[in-house]
């Protein structure tokens, strides 16, 4: 049984038509005194059930619903309760920087599995290691395969970087006239050291060499990239990260990467949360060509951009369901040999 929280109803949609499966009924009430409700209006008794929430905006008000949704299940007789949780914001919390500040992404783990989580589906993970925290078995999840894809596919005949007109693909362009030395292929960028691990194996399935810059984070909104470790002068570029928030870490990355005077720059990430319009301010750069993420998090209100591409997980999300409830191999999922 599959039931969604009021955080991305959308992609809990999208889930259960790929698996063939009803949306069970859930009903949210919030009372005078502004406490929530959540009745799960179909039987659960000793049924596999899933609750697919992931924790954005409003964070803590989807995470309550969450908890009360597991809790319901669990107080329901069902056999087992498994949060599918897209985006699992607080793993950035995985670490005391400062004294005296709280690692969240341990505490919330706790909750969820004190509510009634038997296991956890989660994807891209801010910090994989963070599935540690957990006292229950999770599925990791990742999106590479899905960004590769797309960068594989064809692109339109045409693209505009800075201001001119050249011939593209998605992994490499051709020279623009007979004779011309053909350019080199494109280098896919890490941000930072610490997500260069994800980023070469993404690079490994576009068959591209790699890249990775030398970051220092003072604040959530002050970051420092001193260098990029990797030969990227005059080439095209790929910048693959997790997550892009307030975009802050990909402005700092452009600046540097204009000193290399890259040719374009294409722009990946899992979860495009976008937020204070970041999305506006990473596309106004004219060496940005496009820019993608995928749909674990739900796009703002009003939120577009031309040059966006929102791909779904839908698909690998509703395989790992199902693998879950078959008892099947879930790490068979990232078998790409």
């Amino acid at each position: 049984m599959i039931f969604t929280g009021s955080a991305h109803p959308g992609l809990a949609a999208e889930i259960c038509a790929k698996l063939g499966e009803p949306l069970s009924p859930a009903l949210l009430r919030r009372f005078a005194n502004d406490c929530l409700q959540v009745q799960l209006q179909a039987n659960c008794r000793e049924r596999d059930v899933f609750i697919i929430q992931p924790l954005t905006p409003p964070v803590q008000e989807h995470l309550v619903e969450l908890l009360l949704m597991l809790d319901a299940a669990r107080g329901s007789s069902a056999a087992r309760v498994t949060p599918v949780i897209p985006h699992y914001s607080y793993a950035r919390s995985d670490k005391k920087e400062v004294p005296r500040v709280s690692i969240g992404a341990r505490l919330i783990a706790d909750l969820l599995v004190t509510a009634g989580a038997n296991r956890v589906l989660t994807m891209a993970m801010h910090s994989p290691q963070v599935h540690g925290f957990f006292s229950v078995p999770v599925d990791h999840l990742h999106a590479l395969a899905e960004l590769a894809a797309h960068f594989r596919s064809p692109a339109p005949a045409e693209v505009t970087e800075c201001g001119r007109s050249v011939p593209s693909s998605r992994t490499e362009r051709a020279a623009g006239s007979a004779g011309e030395r053909p350019a080199a292929p494109p280098v896919v960028v890490s941000p930072d050291l610490g997500y260069a691990k994800p980023a070469a194996a993404f690079a490994r399935l576009l068959g591209l060499p790699v890249a990775a810059g030398a970051k220092q984070r003072f604040s959530d909104e002050r970051v420092t990239i001193t260098s990029i470790i990797g030969d990227i002068d005059d080439r095209h570029v790929i910048v693959i990260d997790d997550e892009i928030a307030r975009g802050t870490t990909i402005l700092e990355l452009l600046d540097r990467l204009r000193d290399h005077r890259v040719r374009s720059v294409r722009i990946a990430c899992t979860h495009g949360l976008f937020s204070d319009g970041a999305l506006d301010r990473i596309a106004a750069a004219p060496e940005v060509t496009e820019i993608v993420c995928t749909n674990t998090v739900p796009l703002p209100q009003g939120l577009g951009n031309g040059k966006l591409r929102v791909l779904s997980v839908a698909p690998a999300l509703a395989e790992a369901i199902r693998r879950i409830h078959l008892g099947e191999s879930v790490s068979a999922l990232f078998d790409h040999s």
